[in-house]
């Protein structure tokens, strides 16, 4: 990404080296745009220097063996763009068969771990909170002294103050996650 982003600063950039950068945006961060085919040059060049000079997330994916938690998705953004996310079960609609369908035969979930780029090209800091989608705070069911209730969560870390970064997912091996979602998972041997 720096490497395009200096050719683009640097004006001097061939159709060629546009069409890799657009290759590199589509099919290695799986950001899509459809109105990319009707952009002028100029405005081709602007937005790849937008999409590409931006944080970067590397998520460690384990495989799903029936733990909660979040998954990698495709998901729409505001801008029309296509591009990785993760996703809460809360953030599924699950009376839509189609996508409850796909949230619980997925291959792979959570973000074990993260390695994030929050500097650009020049070694600046990000602003961080301008890459938060604000909207997406949801509902989850919690409980509390034994009473079911409903909790409005702002965005998480991965699945909303980190949505306008280019992610990329990779598997990491199980052994990696050992979640502690209850009391109760302190008592398996990982955590002995």
């Amino acid at each position: 990404m720096f490497e395009y982003l200096n050719i683009i600063d640097s004006g001097k950039y061939t159709h060629e080296q546009v069409e890799e950068m657009i290759r590199f945006l589509q099919q290695d961060l799986q950001c899509r745009n459809n109105e990319i085919k009707h952009m002028e040059d100029c405005d081709l060049v602007l937005y790849l220097r937008k999409k590409l000079n931006r944080p970067m997330r590397v998520c460690g994916m384990v495989k799903n063996v029936g733990e909660p938690g979040g998954g990698p998705f495709l998901a729409y953004n505001e801008d029309g763009t296509v591009s990785l996310q993760i996703l809460e079960s809360s953030q599924i609609d699950m009376n839509n068969e189609s996508a409850k369908s796909m949230f619980e035969n997925g291959t792979h979930f959570n973000p074990v771990d993260l390695v994030c780029a929050v500097k650009n090209y020049k070694g600046e800091k990000f602003n961080l909170p301008q890459y938060v989608d604000k909207n997406t705070g949801f509902i989850s069911h919690k409980s509390k002294n034994g009473r079911e209730l409903k909790a409005m969560e702002l965005p998480g870390l991965w699945n909303g103050a980190m949505s306008d970064w280019n992610t990329i997912f990779v598997e990491v091996p199980l052994i990696t996650f050992n979640p502690v979602k209850t009391v109760n998972d302190l008592l398996r041997d990982v955590h002995q």
